[in-house]
């Protein structure tokens, strides 16, 4: 790994799993979406990863037309790199979580490098009333969800996209994930720098242990040496020691309320920026300059804002 000298903030606004009921801070509209992302990206944040939802009633959606809701708003006001889901939510096909990325050409995409159960079902005993009616079961039902991305499925995201000059944000739930990768690197299929993503925390992926996130890191300098960047996210209660962690050790972080609903032991988020604008103090604590977004673009090789499609 080729540490930075300055700190790559990714937030990622909403995501898939979290639902309406869980935080009143969690956006759903796409002008809660765009709002939210510009007043990230104003607090600090130089990549914005985003998931759409329905705006009646939150279920996340891959519709592109809902995308195009709030990312030309996104990309008017602010020079923050916007980076699309191609994960979506565990109960999309591939096509679905696809589509709006085809679409619009953006510079970054994640990207899942495996298959994973992926799990918030503990968490529906916590809640007796639900906005929407489709939520108990969502998060119930989680118990048997698998967020699929075979390596024919991996092979096709990474094809269609690269002709779109998209780079990725290899979002990497466990070690052999990490193989994985290489396994596409050395097929030629990706080119680096590469920006791996590695996840800690999720129930169905690697723990959030100190162990392990060490030994995400030793595994991906042994595979990738000086040709990747490395960011960490962690859920829930680890989102903020582990980026203070990854940081410190040269990495890069992400925060927002797709990762995390909480900003302190038991006090709920009020927005993403509030995230980011205390992962900003916590480095600037210990030294630790905040990348711009053009200083992102070129330390990950970005095609630029100017050549997406929206």
């Amino acid at each position: 790994m080729k540490p930075n000298r300055k700190v790559i903030i990714t937030c990622a606004i909403t995501g898939a799993m979290h639902t309406p009921t869980m935080s009143d801070a969690l956006p759903i509209t796409p002008e809660q979406i765009a709002d939210e992302s510009l007043k990230a990206a104003e607090a600090g944040a130089s990549i914005i990863h985003l998931h759409a939802r329905d705006p009646e009633n939150g279920q996340p959606t891959g519709d592109p037309k809902v995308y195009m809701k709030f990312l030309p708003a996104i990309k008017e006001r602010t020079d923050a790199v916007i980076n699309l889901t191609t994960g979506g939510s565990p109960t999309m096909t591939v096509e679905e979580r696809l589509s709006a990325a085809m679409l619009v050409k953006p510079e970054m995409c994640s990207l899942n490098m495996g298959s994973l159960n992926f799990a918030m079902f503990p968490l529906a005993d916590r809640y007796k009333r639900w906005k929407y009616d489709w939520e108990e079961e969502y998060v119930r039902s989680s118990d048997d969800f698998i967020f699929r991305n075979t390596f024919r499925d991996i092979e096709k995201i990474m094809t269609i996209m690269a002709e779109h000059g998209t780079k990725f944000e290899h979002e990497c739930y466990d070690v052999g994930h990490l193989y994985n990768l290489a396994h596409f690197a050395d097929r030629g299929l990706i080119k680096p720098p590469f920006f791996i993503q590695t996840i800690f925390g999720i129930l169905g992926g690697i723990g959030a242990d100190e162990e392990n996130l060490m030994f995400m890191r030793s595994t991906a300098d042994r595979l990738f040496g000086d040709d990747y960047q490395w960011s960490v996210l962690a859920a829930g209660k680890s989102q903020m020691p582990f980026s203070t962690q990854a940081a410190l050790m040269g990495g890069n972080v992400r925060v927002g309320l797709e990762d995390s609903l909480f900003i302190g032991r038991g006090e709920m988020a009020t927005s993403n920026a509030q995230q980011v604008e205390k992962i900003k103090r916590v480095l600037a604590e210990f030294s630790l300059d905040i990348a711009t977004p053009e200083e992102t673009r070129q330390i990950l090789g970005l095609k630029g804002k100017d050549q997406v499609g929206f």
